[in-house]
Protein backbone atom coordinates (compact mmCIF):
# COMPACT_ATOMS: atom_id res chain seq x y z
CA UNK A 1 0.00 0.00 0.00
CA UNK A 2 1.85 2.98 -1.16
CA UNK A 3 2.02 6.08 2.07
CA UNK A 4 -1.12 8.25 0.27
CA UNK A 5 -3.61 5.57 0.35
CA UNK A 6 -2.10 4.28 3.90
CA UNK A 7 -2.73 8.20 5.16
CA UNK A 8 -6.34 8.59 3.20
CA UNK A 9 -7.19 5.02 5.02
CA UNK A 10 -5.60 6.01 8.45
CA UNK A 11 -7.91 9.39 8.20
CA UNK A 12 -11.34 7.70 7.22
CA UNK A 13 -10.24 4.89 10.40
CA UNK A 14 -9.52 7.67 12.54
CA UNK A 15 -13.58 9.40 12.09
CA UNK A 16 -14.79 5.89 12.32
CA UNK A 17 -13.30 5.04 15.50
CA UNK A 18 -14.02 9.01 16.61
CA UNK A 19 -17.42 8.23 15.92
CA UNK A 20 -17.92 5.03 17.42
CA UNK A 21 -16.39 6.69 20.62
CA UNK A 22 -18.99 9.50 20.87
CA UNK A 23 -21.66 6.85 20.36
CA UNK A 24 -24.99 7.54 21.82
CA UNK A 25 -25.01 6.74 25.87
CA UNK A 26 -26.72 3.16 25.76
CA UNK A 27 -25.24 1.85 22.82
CA UNK A 28 -22.80 -0.99 23.06
CA UNK A 29 -19.41 -0.75 20.39
CA UNK A 30 -20.52 -4.06 18.95
CA UNK A 31 -24.60 -2.28 18.38
CA UNK A 32 -23.00 0.40 16.46
CA UNK A 33 -20.34 -1.37 14.46
CA UNK A 34 -22.98 -3.50 12.94
CA UNK A 35 -25.41 -0.90 12.80
CA UNK A 36 -22.73 1.42 10.35
CA UNK A 37 -21.62 -1.62 8.56
CA UNK A 38 -18.51 -1.39 10.26
CA UNK A 39 -16.49 -4.70 10.47
CA UNK A 40 -15.04 -5.19 13.94
CA UNK A 41 -11.90 -7.04 12.72
CA UNK A 42 -10.92 -4.11 10.75
CA UNK A 43 -12.48 -1.41 13.71
CA UNK A 44 -10.20 -3.20 16.10
CA UNK A 45 -7.09 -3.66 13.75
CA UNK A 46 -7.16 -0.05 13.01
CA UNK A 47 -7.83 0.95 16.89
CA UNK A 48 -5.02 -0.70 17.86
CA UNK A 49 -2.50 0.76 15.33
CA UNK A 50 -3.47 3.93 16.64
CA UNK A 51 -3.02 3.00 20.55
CA UNK A 52 0.34 1.53 19.46
CA UNK A 53 1.27 5.33 17.06
CA UNK A 54 -0.06 6.95 20.56
CA UNK A 55 2.01 5.03 22.88
CA UNK A 56 5.50 5.46 20.80
CA UNK A 57 5.07 9.17 20.76
CA UNK A 58 4.73 9.11 24.26
CA UNK A 59 7.71 6.77 24.61
CA UNK A 60 9.39 8.73 22.51
CA UNK A 61 8.91 12.20 24.47
CA UNK A 62 9.35 10.86 27.99
CA UNK A 63 12.94 8.91 26.52
CA UNK A 64 13.65 12.54 24.85
CA UNK A 65 13.18 14.23 28.18
CA UNK A 66 15.54 11.58 29.68
CA UNK A 67 18.04 11.90 27.51
CA UNK A 68 18.60 14.80 28.42
CA UNK A 69 16.86 17.29 26.65
CA UNK A 70 16.58 20.84 28.20
CA UNK A 71 13.64 21.61 30.43
CA UNK A 72 12.41 24.92 30.93
CA UNK A 73 10.38 26.71 32.91
CA UNK A 74 8.99 30.20 33.00
CA UNK A 75 7.48 32.15 36.10
CA UNK A 76 3.81 33.45 35.54
CA UNK A 77 3.17 36.31 37.54
CA UNK A 78 0.03 37.66 38.87
CA UNK A 79 -1.07 41.25 39.24
CA UNK A 80 -2.58 41.80 42.61
CA UNK A 81 -6.30 42.31 41.64
CA UNK A 82 -6.00 39.58 39.25
CA UNK A 83 -5.15 37.15 42.20
CA UNK A 84 -8.28 36.07 43.13
CA UNK A 85 -9.48 35.19 39.29
CA UNK A 86 -7.14 32.46 38.97
CA UNK A 87 -6.54 29.59 41.53
CA UNK A 88 -4.18 26.33 41.13
CA UNK A 89 -6.34 23.78 42.79
CA UNK A 90 -6.05 20.12 43.65
CA UNK A 91 -9.58 19.28 44.76
CA UNK A 92 -12.86 19.46 43.23
CA UNK A 93 -14.54 21.03 46.09
CA UNK A 94 -12.26 24.08 45.93
CA UNK A 95 -13.33 24.39 42.09
CA UNK A 96 -16.62 24.52 43.27
CA UNK A 97 -16.03 27.63 45.57
CA UNK A 98 -14.68 29.85 43.62
CA UNK A 99 -17.29 29.07 41.13
CA UNK A 100 -15.25 29.04 37.83
CA UNK A 101 -16.70 29.65 33.87
CA UNK A 102 -13.20 27.14 32.83
CA UNK A 103 -11.34 24.76 34.82
CA UNK A 104 -8.06 23.22 32.67
CA UNK A 105 -7.03 20.14 34.16
CA UNK A 106 -3.57 18.30 33.89
CA UNK A 107 -2.06 15.00 35.57
CA UNK A 108 -1.07 16.83 38.58
CA UNK A 109 -2.76 20.72 38.74
CA UNK A 110 -6.34 21.74 37.84
CA UNK A 111 -6.69 25.87 37.08
CA UNK A 112 -9.73 27.58 37.29
CA UNK A 113 -10.65 30.64 35.51
CA UNK A 114 -13.30 33.29 36.09
CA UNK A 115 -14.60 35.41 33.04
CA UNK A 116 -12.58 38.10 34.51
CA UNK A 117 -9.11 37.36 33.32
CA UNK A 118 -6.96 38.76 31.27
CA UNK A 119 -6.14 37.37 27.81
CA UNK A 120 -2.37 38.04 28.22
CA UNK A 121 -2.70 36.25 31.44
CA UNK A 122 -4.55 33.69 29.88
CA UNK A 123 -2.48 33.26 27.09
CA UNK A 124 0.63 32.66 29.52
CA UNK A 125 -1.19 30.14 31.23
CA UNK A 126 -2.32 27.93 28.53
CA UNK A 127 1.35 28.52 26.86
CA UNK A 128 2.75 26.88 30.22
CA UNK A 129 0.25 24.42 30.95
CA UNK A 130 0.72 22.84 27.12
CA UNK A 131 4.18 22.21 28.27
CA UNK A 132 3.45 20.77 32.12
Amino acid sequence: MDQITHDVRSSQWLEIITQCQNRPQGTTAKQWMADNGISEKSYYYWLRKFRKQAYSQMTETSTAISAGKEISFAEVSIPPKQSANVALLSSESSVEAIGPVAVIKNTNISIALTNEISEDLLSRILREVAHA
